[in-house]
C-alpha cells in the first residue's frame, strides 16, 4: 500500500516537477522520519562494517528511484509497476553468479517464463514499445542488484543500518543535485 501510494503520488508530482526534485523529496522525508524516531541510537545504528557496500546498495536504490520516477512521465503508472516485476526474475538468475546459491530447474524455467511474460507487456519489435519503458526496466535491473547486495549485507548489518544508510545517501546525493534543478512549489497549483 505505501509503496503504490509514493508511486502514484510521485506520477502526480513529476507532471509538473522535476523528477531530482520528487526524488530529493522522497528521500528527505524518509531521513527526517529516521532521524525523529532514532534519535539518539543514530551513531550506534550506523555503525557499519561493509561501507562500500552499504554506499552502493544506497545508490543503487537511488538510481532505481530515479529511473522508475522518470519513466512515470512516459508510461501509466499500471505498466511501469508491471514492468518493474522483472526485478525478482532478474534476482532469481543473477543469484548463483553473484550470491553463489544454487538455482535449479524449476527456478530456471520460472526465469524463462517470467521475461517472456515481461516481453508481453513490453511489446519489443512490435513498433508499440515505448522508449519511455526502458527506464522502468533499467529501475527493475538495477533494483535487482539492491536486492543482491541488501542480501550480502543481510549477514554483517542490521535492516536499520541499511535502512538509515540508504536514506542518508539518497537525501545527501539528491541534495547536492536538486539546486539544478528546482522549481518551486506552487501551492495554488
Amino acid at each position: 500500500f505505501l509503496f503504490v501510494t509514493m508511486d502514484s503520488i510521485a506520477k502526480h508530482l513529476v507532471r509538473d516537477y522535476p523528477v531530482a526534485q520528487v526524488v530529493w523529496g522522497r528521500y528527505t522525508f524518509h531521513a527526517v522520519f529516521l532521524l525523529v524516531l532514532l534519535r539518539g541510537r543514530l551513531p550506534k545504528v550506523m555503525a557499519t562494517r561493509r561501507l562500500g557496500i552499504q554506499l552502493l546498495r544506497s545508490l543503487l536504490l537511488m538510481a532505481t528511484t530515479i529511473l522508475f520516477f522518470l519513466g512515470l512521465r512516459f508510461v501509466p503508472l499500471a505498466e511501469a509497476s508491471a514492468i518493474m516485476f522483472v526485478a525478482p526474475i532478474t534476482v532469481t538468475a543473477l543469484s548463483a553468479p553473484l550470491l553463489r546459491e544454487r538455482v535449479g530447474p524449476h527456478r530456471i524455467f520460472g526465469v524463462i517464463l517470467g521475461f517472456a511474460g515481461a516481453m508481453i507487456i513490453l511489446r519489443p519489435g512490435t513498433g508499440m514499445m515505448e522508449v519511455g519503458a526502458l527506464l522502468p526496466l533499467g529501475a527493475a535491473f538495477l533494483y535487482a542488484l539492491y536486492q543482491i547486495t541488501t542480501r550480502m549485507l543481510s549477514h554483517t548489518d542490521g535492516p536499520l543500518t541499511t535502512l538509515v544508510y540508504t536514506a542518508v545517501v539518497g537525501t545527501v546525493a539528491m541534495s547536492i543535485a536538486v539546486p539544478f534543478f528546482w522549481k518551486a512549489p506552487d501551492p495554488a497549483g
